[in-house]
């Protein structure tokens, strides 16, 4: 008989990437892009067995980014709540992945604070 003790999940996070995007509902928002900050947290089950050393065996967070700012520069979204809906529905289609939070930050929209948004988390 195996090893009946679950693998422990890994956390692999992603802070403050800065990405021009389309979002909002406001004229000057459709017009032009503007500054996202966008922060993940992804809870992984993956095949490392804490010696490999193999790219493979984990979940790699230089893809996360990558596939993160293509599906923001994708299209218009008129609300951030949907874009975190669509990048966590993203993370979450890798059978790796247990759970995700996207955190969505607008730093220009608003003169008067540092930012504004919004903060989703979505699991299995």
């Amino acid at each position: 008989m195996g090893d009946v003790r679950a693998k422990p999940p890994r956390r692999v996070f992603v802070r403050d990437l800065e990405i021009l995007a389309s979002v909002g509902i406001f004229e000057v928002e459709v017009r032009y892009e503007q500054r996202i900050i966008v922060g993940l947290e992804v809870d992984v089950i993956d095949s490392y067995d804490g010696v490999s050393e193999r790219i493979g065996d984990v979940y790699d967070y230089g893809k996360l980014v990558r596939d993160t700012e293509m599906l923001c520069q994708s299209r218009h979204f008129k609300l951030i709540e949907t874009l975190a809906e669509a990048i966590a529905s993203q993370c979450l289609a890798d059978a790796r992945v247990l759970a995700v939070a996207v955190r969505i930050e607008k730093p220009d929209i608003m003169t008067n604070c540092r930012a504004v948004g919004i903060e989703i988390k979505r699991g299995r």
